[in-house]
């Protein structure tokens, strides 16, 4: 449903290029689909052969089947899991450059400015020696 609601409130470049990666998406899981499928007839063929056993047909979908799958899915994902990694910092930096601000100074009374905003120079950190006569 959300993806009905994106393809809705977007403009016709970014619909078509939401379209295509939904249609994209499809399409991955429809071969991610079929893989695993023949990977179980192959260990179903395993286990009901008169020289299989049911142990072989375990590893025939394990080693065919969920191994392989697991790995194209996992490193088909990391641009995704990338994106969303820079997203969540983008994020979090933009959080606390907002409470920084909200968290400033209150402003000095007459002025109307924030103190360190210029109109007057900065004071000497450290006082200058005395000496004693």
């Amino acid at each position: 449903m959300r993806v009905l609601s994106i393809l809705h409130f977007t403009g016709p470049s970014q619909r078509r290029f939401l379209a295509y990666q939904l249609k994209l998406l499809v399409f991955i899981h429809l071969i991610v689909i079929g893989w695993l499928y023949v990977a179980l007839m192959m260990a179903v063929a395993e286990a009901t052969n008169t020289t299989g056993t049911v142990l072989g047909a375990i590893f025939t979908f394990l080693l065919y089947g969920l191994v392989p799958v697991a790995l194209v899915v996992y490193l088909m994902g990391t641009p995704g899991r990338r994106r969303a990694m820079r997203q969540r910092e983008a994020e979090a930096q933009e959080a606390a450059r907002r409470a920084a601000t909200e968290k400033a100074a209150p402003p000095v009374a007459g002025s109307g400015r924030l103190p360190d905003q210029g109109g007057e120079a900065a004071a000497d950190a450290v006082p200058p020696v005395r000496k004693e006569p």
